[in-house]
């Protein structure tokens, strides 16, 4: 047995996400819990107090946000957890986090909606999660897991994105990947050299000037220039933080496009495809914001066609046919009320398609 499989352990994606952070240095878990995400709020209640870090069960979502902004004030990594409603009353916060400029993470293990809707895996979040959420002109930098691997894995570099930048991070997956146990390997958690220190926390004022946080600016043209700040960041966030992963793309003429479970679903789909003859590829997105607008057109030049497979009614499809204009057919596949595509309907639609754009 090699050594990379003696350090493969068997874990739920809920865990993986709690690990990745603890891996990472989260120094407080502030959440309240809610299916299907209560495992990782389970495995931070008891690793977080072994660690002598914070671990804070809150009254509500609503409270646990602030102690989210609290925290990350003070300079700690800090981080929470929930499902779609709970998320939804996070909001303000998220915000008040982004106006403020701290970084934390947030995770989403998307669940049915709208309204309380049910527990099974959906992906109805993506508007709400990739524009922002709350008031105001903000984003959050939005990563998609497809595998319980990524969920350890971008959960810890989310939370070097949003200390990079001093943004919220969001962790957007859908319950398949929160309740999935797979194999994963725990890689050693190696903190970036180059982060900029945080010399703008709170904390003991005793022989320094007095530091205040804040995200109120009632002359007009003081908060445009605020806005116009973190405008610029974002910018900055879509040049150098796009990240993606592709299968057969190098000679597709049709081309599938999905994040999380449906990627998952739909790389299966594209491998039956392509032993039947069908010359197909896929693209998954793993940042959803920033969205890979350059590789989606250059995709969109190149094929005859694009579908966008979703478990919702097309909301990542918006941004592609965004960004693919005319250059190809943008078709739509999808699944709402928690209901997970088989591989055999995905690989049905993709033949239709391809009678149509051949």
């Amino acid at each position: 047995m090699t050594s990379y499989e003696q350090s493969r352990v068997l874990m739920k994606g809920n865990e993986a996400f709690a690990e990745g952070a603890i891996r990472a240095g989260c120094d407080a878990y502030f959440g309240y819990p809610i299916t299907p995400q209560t495992e990782l709020l389970e495995y931070m209640a008891r690793r977080m107090p072994e660690l002598g870090r914070v671990f804070v069960q809150a009254e509500s979502e609503v409270a646990a946000i602030y102690m989210v902004m609290g925290a990350a004030a003070s300079g700690a990594r800090a981080m929470t957890s929930s499902s779609s409603p709970g998320i939804s009353l996070k909001q303000e916060g998220i915000s008040y986090l982004a106006g403020n400029e701290l970084p934390a993470v947030i995770v989403n293990v998307m669940r049915g909606g709208p309204g309380l809707g049910n527990v099974a895996p959906a992906q109805g979040d993506y508007f709400q999660a990739t524009r922002g959420g709350g008031h105001g002109v903000y984003r959050t930098i939005v990563l998609a897991p497809a595998s319980v691997q990524e969920a350890l894995d971008l959960t810890a570099l989310a939370f070097d994105l949003a200390d990079r930048y001093r943004t919220p991070v969001m962790v957007l997956a859908d319950g398949s990947v929160g309740q999935t146990m797979e194999p994963v390997v725990l890689k050693e958690y190696q903190r970036p050299q180059d982060l900029p220190p945080k010399d703008w926390a709170i904390g003991s004022c005793a022989g320094r000037m007095k530091r205040t946080l804040h995200s109120i600016g009632l002359e007009p043209e003081v908060l445009a220039e605020w806005n116009q700040r973190l405008q610029e960041k974002y910018a900055r966030i879509r040049e150098r933080e796009v990240r993606w992963d592709g299968y057969g793309l190098e000679d597709a003429q049709l081309a599938v496009i999905a994040f999380g479970t449906s990627a998952r679903v739909s790389l299966t789909a594209v491998r039956l495809a392509r032993e039947a003859g069908l010359p197909i590829g896929l693209l998954r997105p793993v940042t959803l914001f920033p969205f890979p607008d350059r590789e989606v057109a250059d995709l969109a030049a190149r094929v005859n066609g694009i579908l966008v497979v979703e478990m919702n009614e097309g909301q990542m499809l918006e941004d592609v046919r965004r960004v693919a204009g005319s250059n190809c057919r943008v078709r739509f596949f999808g699944r709402l009320g928690g209901v997970v595509p088989a591989p055999e309907d995905v690989v049905s639609a993709l033949w239709a398609f391809w009678e149509e754009v051949r």
